[in-house]
């Protein structure tokens, strides 16, 4: 997908609404949505980005499907999707508090319907995982090697892994569900994931994460225990981002042990 410039470029972000703002900005232009990335911000990781969309496009699940990667005016790197109306499943929740035991359901059947899929194409998780604790200085040599033992010691699967599956990264229209965000998708073990997402809602609301649990481990016959032992793994790789906020919290995640 070349890259557009000039006049073209100029003509796509003429008409654009902001939608939302944070580390990226994101327009609708028209029936689409326009993901405006950093000014110093990698141009590889926007490449996959759109790579790792483009790869899971064709599984059968319902994404915004990638039209662009383009720069827009000021030299930063954007990517243009299918506009998707609705709010996400974070805002509903925050909006109706009463209906959190049936989003959280609806949300594990989703999480459940992308492990049913398989992409080769994308990168090995343990392979990601094993890049990320290697990177990390913020921990001890012996940390490090008990993390990677215990990373190897891990079974490999191949199941579609969304790599930040939360409310944030979920749209609803109705009664679609739709999933954005694939730039850390890979190919790997399902518990991770699950464990991923138990992370992300607990750095918000242990409660919830716990509910979430316990639903996909009740749906899937998966003892508790085995998603809690990817729990020091997938705080190690979210300590990689360097957030202070969080920095506390991952920190005693990561001391590894045996959860019962």
């Amino acid at each position: 997908m070349p890259p557009c410039a000039g006049t073209e470029m100029e003509n796509i972000m003429g008409e654009r609404k902001l939608i939302s703002a944070g580390q990226h900005e994101v327009y609708k232009v028209d029936d689409t949505a326009v993901k405006v990335f950093a000014k110093d911000f990698p141009k590889a990781e926007v490449l996959n980005e759109a790579l790792n969309t483009a790869r899971v496009e064709d599984l059968g699940l319902h994404i915004p499907r990638i039209l662009a990667v383009s720069v827009v005016e000021d030299g930063r790197w954007a990517i243009t999707k299918e506009f998707v109306n609705g709010k996400t499943l974070h805002q509903l929740m925050q909006e109706n508090p009463d209906k959190i035991d049936e989003y959280l359901d609806k949300m594990v059947d989703l999480h459940l319907e992308v492990h049913s899929k398989r992409c080769p194409l994308l990168n090995k998780l343990k392979e990601k995982m094993v890049r990320q604790i290697q990177s990390l200085d913020s921990i001890n040599e012996i940390t490090r090697y008990d993390l990677l033992t215990r990373l190897d010691g891990m079974p490999k699967h191949n199941k579609l892994c969304h790599g930040d599956f939360s409310p944030h990264n979920i749209i609803v229209d109705g009664d679609d569900w739709y999933i954005i965000d694939w730039v850390h998708a890979t190919q790997g073990n399902a518990s991770a994931d699950v464990a991923r997402t138990y992370l992300l809602l607990a750095l918000e609301d242990l409660d919830m994460a716990y509910k979430y649990l316990n639903l996909f481990c009740e749906k899937t016959n998966t003892p508790k225990g085995y998603v809690q032992g990817w729990l020091p793994l997938v705080a190690a790789a979210q300590m990689t981002k360097n957030r202070p906020e969080e920095r506390e919290l991952l920190q005693t995640w990561i001391n590894v042990c045996d959860y019962e």
